[in-house]
């Protein structure tokens, strides 16, 4: 289970990546603002919030990744911590912004830290 639980954790991390790279480096591009569900001078007059929005996934995904490539009792702490923040974000972007991301962050987040705690 162990292995499942950090498998989960790293494609967590890769998935705030490419959150990452979206909402810093690709906010007005046509296929993110179709994902995001923007009008190009929407995307325009947002994109230096996006940029920090896409900072924060970073972190996000700095966290996961330590908490794989730690060793135990810090790794196993530090993935706890951070998929049980994914899983926060997930809930209020859901409740606040939209609720798609209940099934793109929050779920994948659940699921995750769901294997991290079956693992001990």
């Amino acid at each position: 289970m162990r292995v499942v639980a950090e498998v989960l954790v790293g494609l967590l991390a890769a998935l705030h990546i490419y959150i990452l790279v979206m909402e810093m480096f690709l906010w007005t591009a046509p296929r993110t603002r179709v994902a995001f569900g923007m009008t190009p001078e929407y995307a325009d007059s947002t994109k230096v919030m996006a940029a920090n929005q896409g900072l924060y996934n970073g972190f996000l995904a700095a966290g996961l990744i330590w908490g794989v490539i730690a060793s135990d009792p810090v790794g196993h702490a530090a993935q706890v911590f951070f998929t049980a923040c994914v899983v926060v974000a997930g809930l209020y972007g859901g409740a606040t912004a939209s609720r798609r991301i209940l099934l793109v962050q929050a779920l994948p987040g659940a699921v995750a830290l769901g294997a991290v705690l079956l693992a001990g």
